[in-house]
């Protein structure tokens, strides 16, 4: 049985996104953050846990959950993907927006599923981060990725002013999610969406991308399937819309 809470603005859903979707919508932006199913250049690389993959080994954040989802081959990332795609697609008013986080080695194929799943394609946003580790000899890996698209035509009078396509960041220093986004990208990202209206994101980890639609006078619906995260994220959202 899926788990729901409801604060303010914010629709909270614990529970796998392929069968939580049904019934949510309609909605005017998909913003969300899938596990990348990356981290490495060789399948013993990419099938560890996130907590070895993207967490330095002297890092507090080692003590974060692992979520899953993050070991699948590049074949079963696009097909997943283009599932919750396409499920998302239908619930979404025309003339709606997505935008999906990737990294750099699943970047060619998020602009598969984004296309499979039935979305016109309309580009890549680009999350420059200020404190990526240099490499000698080497250009840094120093930015992820928001590929982004609409359902059919996407008109220019939608009362959101121009925005730019790279955002610098930092990283967040204190997470509860082991690859949370900052908050401040978060609402940079969700400003595509139309004013007052709501945001989806089927994989909402720590409730990031909620606090900023809630921020900005939108609505938030939110997929989790970890417990423990989607704990997490309703005290965050909670916190944020019901201050002390």
């Amino acid at each position: 049985m899926l788990q729901a809470v409801t604060i303010g603005a914010a629709t909270l859903i614990c529970g796998d996104v392929l069968t939580s979707l049904d019934g949510v919508g309609p909605v005017d932006a998909v913003i969300t953050d899938p596990p990348y199913s990356s981290g490495g250049t060789h399948t013993g690389d990419r099938t560890q846990p996130p907590s070895k993959k993207y967490v330095k080994s002297d890092s507090a954040n080692r003590r974060l959950p692992d979520f899953g989802g993050d070991m699948r081959d590049q074949r079963s990332f696009v097909l997943f993907n283009t599932l919750w795609a396409s499920k998302a697609l239908d619930l979404t008013r025309e003339g709606g927006v997505i935008a999906t986080f990737t990294d750099w080695r699943q970047l060619a194929v998020t602009t598969d599923y984004v296309q499979a799943g039935g979305w016109i394609w309309r580009g890549v946003a680009v999350w420059a981060k200020l404190s990526a580790r240099p490499q000698r000899g080497r250009y840094a890996n120093s930015c992820e990725y928001a590929v982004w698209g609409s359902k059919g035509a996407m008109p220019f009078e939608r009362g959101v002013p121009p925005l730019p396509g790279v955002f610098t960041h930092g990283a967040p220093r204190e997470r509860v999610h082991i690859t949370q986004k900052p908050v401040g990208l978060m609402e940079d990202l969700v400003a595509i969406c139309a004013p007052g209206g709501t945001v989806l994101d089927p994989f909402m980890g720590s409730g990031t991308t909620g606090i900023a639609a809630l921020s900005s006078g939108r609505k938030f619906v939110g997929i989790e399937k970890s417990p423990e995260l989607f704990d997490a994220a309703v005290e965050r959202i909670r916190h944020h819309a019901e201050p002390a």
